[in-house]
């Protein structure tokens, strides 16, 4: 675990050479809640029902568009 939040983090700094910080942590913590449902849903066979899709359909949907969209830049 420690190695895997290392290489994360690791990760996170390349990625701040090309973007700013609030879009890298929005995106960061975004992609993580998703991961960590669907984890919990393949993993652990927790039940996902329709609020629980549509909120990770809006979260994705906010990384999508902060990605595409954006017009931010890490050296203002």
């Amino acid at each position: 675990m420690l190695i895997c939040y290392g290489c994360a983090f690791c990760g996170l700094s390349l990625a701040l050479r090309h973007i700013p910080l609030g879009v890298a942590y929005a995106i960061w913590s975004g992609v993580g809640i998703v991961l960590t449902a669907l984890i919990a849903w393949t993993v652990f066979g927790q039940k996902l029902d329709a609020p629980a899709l549509i909120g990770i359909g809006f979260i994705l949907t906010g990384v999508l568009i902060m990605n595409v969209f954006s017009n931010t830049s890490a050296h203002g």
